[in-house]
């Protein structure tokens, strides 16, 4: 197993190409535990796939299973490459968002860089800045600096989301207060990104937290969910550079398709000691 990175998101990648090591939920919590595991927003198992190369199994750092991650397929094509399991150049995915097509290319040892044909993200319905389903914090605030408020839209990007576009960037505790809170308006959890413009004309800024993983320093399929919404507003043009907090990603649009681009990073092997895990099972509550 393999620890990567993608723009400071990373994940645990297993290379299991008969899909035969048994996954359970205590598991991924124990091996994304920052400390008393190894520390991970995610881990992913890669399979053989039944149509194409490479299947994708992805799993949130609660132990709950995701669809899709762009920045998880993109350290998964790295670690597949590195492992031998695929070559570089265009490879299918499939992915609980559908089949994905990943153009990987190595830039070092240790890096590589991938684009990642998301396919379509769909604008979803607005949420009214006078809606009952904005939580309020312990001020009584019922909306990030209300004030700086433009816009919130649900947003399909093989997983879901929640975008809110803001005039600049709000408070820290405010986002993390709201994310948490804004994260159950949806049944099963939803991904919510705040949104900025900046710091360049047509770029965005973006603070994410994620759905069972809480605030992360990147997320590409909420760069691709934040840039559509920003388009649609006339904030940005058809390739928007997205600075999140752990580095920049690129979206582009191509008719129909969303491309999602960005550096990735092997950090380390990592060698699993079950003993590790029976002691962790019996210190942390199920």
């Amino acid at each position: 197993m393999t620890k990567h990175h993608g723009a400071g998101n990373d994940f645990l990648v297993l290379l299991d190409p008969a899909g035969s090591f048994e996954v359970s939920t205590e598991q991924v919590r124990w091996m994304c535990d920052r400390h008393r595991g190894i520390g991970a927003d995610g881990f992913i198992r890669v399979r053989t796939g039944r149509m194409v190369p490479l299947g994708m199994e992805l799993w949130n750092a609660d132990g709950s299973a995701a669809e899709m991650s762009g920045n998880g397929i993109r350290c998964m094509v790295q670690a597949a490459v590195d492992g031998g399991m695929a070559t570089e150049g265009e490879v299918g995915v499939e992915t609980g968002a559908g089949t994905k097509s990943v153009i990987y290319a190595k830039r070092g040892p240790l890096s590589g860089e991938a684009i990642v044909d998301m396919g379509p993200v769909v604008s979803g319905d607005e949420l009214a800045a006078r809606s009952p389903l904005w939580p309020s914090d312990h001020s009584g605030m019922t909306l990030p600096e209300e004030s700086a408020f433009v816009a919130a839209r649900f947003v399909d990007a093989g997983n879901p989301h929640l975008v809110v576009i803001l005039e600049h960037r709000p408070d820290g505790e405010v986002m993390l207060n709201q994310g948490a809170a804004l994260q159950m308006v949806m049944a099963g959890g939803i991904n919510v990104e705040f949104v900025w413009p900046g710091p360049a004309d047509g770029e965005l800024s973006l603070f994410v937290f994620e759905r069972g993983a809480g605030p992360t320093l990147a997320c590409g399929t909420g760069s691709c969910a934040a840039a559509l919404v920003a388009r649609d507003l006339g904030m940005a043009g058809d390739v928007v550079p997205v600075h999140n907090p752990g580095g920049c990603l690129s979206v582009s649009f191509l008719g129909t398709s969303v491309n999602l681009s960005g550096p990735t990073l092997r950090i380390a092997e990592v060698l699993l000691d079950a003993k590790a895990f029976e002691i962790w099972a019996l210190a942390v509550d199920p």
